[in-house]
């Protein structure tokens, strides 16, 4: 465990940085959180990206069967595919959080179109670097998806495993929680939605998924120094991406004339 505890007391300045981000301060207002989450629904949809690596690499999603190299960090990466992709979804049925986030979306009225004309590109087989480039993405959120296949492409397990870890939604305070439930009572219920995916993905990631991703990190890098330098700079450069995520979403916020304090529209 000693590399895992250097690698959170490097990104602790950095966790600090984006838990008290200056964007809280300005989603007090449903646009500025629609605008948030037209932003945001991106890395939700790169971090199922990353997770489906580790599916790739690590189990087996291929026939003829093959009995896996390494049966633990199988059965880690399978455990947390089960629920991100397939949980519950508070209706009775079962949907990815993914699916959640984008109900969500559609629940409050913020924009689906740029997620929408992305994932529809990608289905007619456009490269994702390709369909980052429609102008219906936002800036920002392009940048941040480009990091993240950056590390996707490399190659490197290790480097995956480790943006996978360590650059999650728990890094959403708990004060954007309590914004999202004044909001919600404000828009009457709007955010139900919104809600019930932050205490399923958050809290699973919280509880469950994020002590399994630690021991996947663990197990792949084992006592490798070079490998666990490759996971502290990784997960480094992944939070570094966020802040640079959430500086856009404050420049567009303040750009399009939103300003601290104003009340619900």
């Amino acid at each position: 465990m000693i590399h895992i505890r250097k690698i959170e007391e490097t990104l602790r300045p950095l966790r600090e940085s984006l838990l008290n981000h200056r964007i809280y301060g300005e989603m007090d207002r449903l646009d500025v959180l629609r605008l948030f989450m037209e932003h945001h629904v991106f890395a939700v949809w790169d971090f199922m990206s990353l997770l489906k690596v580790l599916q790739r690499q690590l189990c087996c999603v291929g026939v003829p069967w093959m009995i896996p190299s390494d049966p633990q960090a199988c059965r880690l990466v399978n455990l947390i595919v089960l629920a991100e992709e397939s949980d519950d979804d508070g209706r009775g049925g079962v949907a990815s959080h993914f699916e959640l986030y984008h109900r969500s979306m559609k629940q409050c009225g913020a924009d689906t179109s740029g997620i929408d004309g992305f994932l529809s590109d990608l289905r007619r087989g456009v490269p994702v670097l390709t369909a980052l480039e429609s102008p219906a993405v936002p800036e920002a959120a392009r940048r941040f998806v480009e990091k993240t296949f950056e590390i996707i492409e490399s190659g490197n397990l290790c480097a995956v495993a480790s943006a996978f870890t360590f650059g999650r939604e728990g890094l959403l305070p708990d004060v954007f929680q309590r914004i999202v439930d004044k909001l919600n009572t404000q828009a009457g219920g709007k955010l139900d939605y919104f809600k019930y995916y932050l205490e399923r993905h958050i809290g699973l990631d919280g509880e469950e998924h994020g002590p399994l991703a630690t021991r996947l990190v663990l197990s792949l890098c084992g006592s490798d120094e070079s490998l666990c330098k490759i996971a502290e700079e990784t997960a480094a450069s992944c939070l570094a991406a966020r802040q640079k995520l959430w500086d856009g979403i404050y420049e567009a916020a303040n750009g399009k004339g939103v300003t601290s304090g104003a009340t619900e529209e």
